[in-house]
């Protein structure tokens, strides 16, 4: 009979940027969401190891700096290395940055589990000629295991996990650091009546330490009169002795620091600019979006020629089995349009992906934060709050979930109302597509300028409720986030991230795309009397004509825009799908089906021009986002009541952006 393996508990702990969960993709062959700066890993994630006869459990917890709480991110990573389950905590290092990360360090010490310290992104170590004397710093921590690994590289892993099996079966080390009589004799004093009143409590120094600091959660988890031992709050002593400890530890261990480039602070006094830093920002994003259409464009073709073939061969498969005209048009103008049409946008997603995960590996998205800082808080709004909209950029449910690291709910829901407002990657197709119909000389500006409208109401939306708000807006928290130095990006690190988001993209494509294609062709070919042959006569129509009295003020009068705009909420590519299955187009992204496009537009509505397209690209912009959106801003506002005005209040917002863009354009620019 096989013996049962040891089981083992390990939660990876570290300070944001320190490469925790790229170790903890290496360690476990996860795929999660890996970025370049704070605030992505909100949960903790759990990933599995074989080692010898023990099987590991790992923990991904998000990144910190300290164990005190002040936001959601630090208590779920100090509930979780608190849990009596977690046997091993492993805490991940930048080697390269070793005075600010081992403050956290010597707190997990005091924990009394098993520590740890692997030292990640040694290579970093080694380009900039530093070095670290690997025998001395496990003895200034207390004996416990050093670990030097590469996480980019796949590097020391093995030896991690053999310290993680044997410091296991060895056991925690004693205390590293003391702080002199007065506090100690405090301390001593704390653990006696920690013992006496919760007897099988565990971390009792570290509770007893808490409690001199007077840190809220732990006094209230642990009701007792400790006011003739804690009269004051010990806690700036205590972090200062530990800081003047530190400064002793990187000066043993620690060598050729002098020898450190400064690559990184000539291109951040570029790059982080108090007035160039934004406008070359934008200026990168300009070229994203050049690339994204220069080469997307030129890769599509082979796309088209699948699709077309695919369309081709399916019509003439399903009229040779003698397939009903009905089911042969649901599958060919319903479901390989609508979903087929959305696959030819992928050489566009792929170069957007490619371009942010560059962007996030090479440390230049911290900047972008740390920039938009100063205009966060003149909006009212902590500067932590960009770092929710960036990811926005991508998409808005990470994106609305990251507001978590927020510290007020005031700012997590302001943060939540304003961070739709970020074109995430489904808007693209849309954009992608009535750039080339209506602005084929400078697609890539008009695309881009989305962006930058989606940036600049997001502001103005806050700094219009902060006056609302009458001085009680702004919480007056500074931004304090890592900005990690400039590093050549990590191929592996970049292929996990665009497949991450090609896969969503794709699941999205064959779940949602494809359910939405199917209801469309529908509501298109069906009516009170039946299936009918001019979708003018369907239930579609009917209900998109109900809307043209309040979509006609945007230059936006042609029922199938109504029910594309409707179908949308679903998710936002299906806004191009419906319009392939709307016009019957079999490639809405290809030459002949824009030119179709144009075509039938023009039919219904002859003056529908670039005025009309960039007001409907504007309510795409700002009107609601996908459903899975709304309800993850429901999950965490935990109101629905909030979510119901932030929908409302958003399609207000687009209906007055879009009839704000056709008036002004129409006087602007006439046709006829």
């Amino acid at each position: 009979m096989t013996e049962a393996k040891k089981q083992i508990r390990v939660a990876f702990v570290g300070n944001p940027n320190c490469g925790k969960t790229t170790l903890f993709n290496a360690v476990t062959g996860s795929r999660l969401k890996v970025a370049n700066w704070p605030g992505v890993t909100v949960e903790k994630k759990e990933g599995y190891a074989e080692y010898e006869d023990c099987s590991l459990t790992i923990v991904d917890t998000p990144g910190i700096y300290s164990l005190t709480c002040y936001t959601i991110e630090e208590k779920v990573t100090r509930q979780c290395v608190m849990d009596d389950a977690v046997d091993v905590i492993v805490n991940v290092v930048d080697a390269s940055s070793l005075e600010r990360n081992l403050y956290l360090t010597l707190q997990l010490l005091e924990l009394g589990k098993p520590v740890i310290l692997a030292l990640n992104m040694m290579d970093i170590v080694e380009e900039r000629g530093m070095e670290i004397d690997l025998h001395r710093l496990p003895e200034m921590l207390g004996g416990i295991p050093v670990v030097p690994v590469s996480a980019a590289r796949r590097t020391g892993l093995g030896i991690l996990l053999h310290a993680v099996v044997h410091h296991f079966e060895e056991g925690a080390t004693g205390n590293v650091l003391t702080y002199g009589e007065e506090i100690e004799h405090k301390i001593a004093r704390l653990e006696v009546m920690m013992q006496a009143r919760f007897p099988n409590h565990a971390c009792i120094r570290w509770h007893a330490i808490k409690l001199l600091e007077q840190d809220e959660d732990v006094m209230n988890d642990h009701p007792m009169s400790v006011m003739d031992i804690v009269e004051k709050s010990y806690e700036k002593e205590i972090i200062r002795q530990k800081y003047a400890y530190l400064e002793t530890v990187v000066a043993e261990v620690l060598f050729h620091k002098e020898k450190k480039a400064a690559f990184t602070d000539r291109i951040d006094s570029v790059l982080t600019h108090p007035v160039w830093g934004v406008p070359i920002f934008l200026l990168i994003m300009c070229f994203v979006f050049f690339m994204t259409f220069m080469v997307g464009d030129f890769l599509k073709g082979g796309f088209e020629s699948a699709l077309g073939f695919l369309s081709g061969e399916a019509t003439r498969g399903l009229v040779f089995a003698g397939c009903a005209p009905w089911l042969i048009s649901l599958i060919v103008d319903g479901i390989i349009a609508g979903v087929g049409g959305i696959l030819t946008f992928i050489p566009n997603i792929v170069i957007l992906f490619l371009a942010l995960a560059i962007l996030e590996d090479s440390g230049y998205m911290s900047r972008v934060a740390y920039v938009m800082d100063t205009m966060m808080g003149r909006a009212g709004l902590s500067g932590k709050a960009f770092l929710p909209m960036v990811l926005g950029f991508g998409c808005s449910v990470p994106a609305i979930m990251a507001t978590r690291a927020l510290e007020t709910e005031r700012d997590r829901r302001k943060t939540m109302l304003i961070t739709p407002f970020m074109s995430c990657s489904a808007r693209l197709p849309v954009y992608v597509l009535f750039s080339d119909m209506f602005f084929p000389k400078y697609p890539h500006l008009a695309a881009f300028s989305m962006y930058a409208i989606g940036m600049a109401v997001a502001i103005l939306v806050a700094l219009a409720m902060r006056g609302w708000e009458k001085g009680r807006a702004g919480s007056g928290d500074c931004l304090l986030i890592e900005l990690p130095e400039y590093k050549r990006p990590n191929g592996r690190t970049i292929g996990i991230y665009v497949w991450t988001k090609l896969k969503d993209y794709l699941e999205k494509a064959g779940t949602t795309i494809f359910i939405a294609s199917i209801i469309i062709w529908f509501v298109l070919n069906f009516g009170i009397h039946g299936m009918v042959e001019n979708p003018a006569d369907s239930f579609g129509a009917v209900l998109g004509r109900g809307l043209l009295p309040v979509l006609a003020p945007a230059g936006l009068d042609m029922w199938q825009i109504a029910v594309a705009l409707i179908s949308g909420i679903s998710a936002k590519e299906v806004v191009v799908s419906s319009f392939a299955v709307l016009f019957g187009v079999v490639n809405a992204n290809s030459e002949a089906g824009m030119a179709a496009i144009m075509n039938h537009i023009h039919m219904q509505n002859p003056d529908f021009g670039p005025v009309n397209a960039y007001a409907l690209m504007v309510f795409c912009l700002l009107y609601v986002p996908c459903a899975a959106t709304i309800g993850t801003v429901k999950k965490e506002s935990g109101s629905w009541k909030f979510t119901v005005q932030m929908v409302l209040f958003q399609l207000f917002l687009a209906w007055l952006g879009a009839v704000l863009v056709y008036q002004a354009g129409s006087l602007l620019f006439p046709t006829g």
